[in-house]
């Protein structure tokens, strides 16, 4: 008698997954330790070190959260696109998406010079260095997910323009499945990035 999906174990239904979306779920995980152990780090260094010296949260960062957030919602629009076979306003979410990324890249190298212009570099106290520590892996792992958009996009526009690779898009599982595991890991992103925006705060 086979087991239904309810009885299945978590490693039966780790064997069932498909190779890319074990490597992503995998690589969250192992993602997600390293920022757990930077942020325990951060915490023990002294969140109050900045405290006293008149600093403010950069407010570049401020301003990438919001873009950031924003990226979250043009992202899940891109599954209920596909699920509509929308395909102009999947290219379109998933265009934006990757330029609300780009500019949330740009404003975190401009929160770095706030941090700079208020005395707050990579050699100085311990809590101004994990601020730059942080967000550099971050906007590292976020990188990997705006050049898989690119490919996406490109890929995409093409099949757009051939009527047997549109259908062969808007029908293939595997095309729903990249998709899914692009707005899984870019949330993922997201919540990395507010639980470092609250810590940041709480360091100021």
């Amino acid at each position: 008698m086979s087991n239904s999906g309810s009885q299945l174990t978590w490693f039966q239904r780790l064997e069932r997954m498909h190779p890319y979306e074990t490597l992503l779920y995998l690589g969250m995980i192992g993602s997600g330790l390293i920022f757990l152990f930077l942020v325990v780090a951060f915490a023990f260094s002294g969140l109050n070190q900045l405290e006293g010296f008149n600093h403010h949260i950069p407010v570049a960062f401020l301003i990438s959260t919001l873009l950031l957030i924003l990226s979250g919602y043009t992202a899940t629009k891109m599954r209920l696109y596909f699920i509509e076979e929308r395909t102009d306003k999947l290219i379109g979410s998933l265009r934006n998406t990757l330029w609300l990324g780009i500019l949330f890249t740009g404003l975190q190298l401009v929160g770095w010079y706030e941090l700079d212009e208020m005395g707050i570099d990579f050699k100085g106290i311990p809590s101004g260095s994990f601020l730059y520590l942080l967000t550099g892996i971050h906007i590292f792992h976020l990188l990997g997910a705006m050049i898989f958009a690119v490919i996406l996009l490109v890929e995409m526009k093409k099949k757009q323009q051939d009527q047997i690779q549109h259908l062969i898009l808007l029908t293939n599982p595997f095309e729903k499945m990249r998709i899914r595991l692009f707005t899984v890991y870019w949330h993922f992103m997201d919540l990395i990035w507010l639980v470092l925006f609250v810590l940041f705060i709480l360091s100021f």
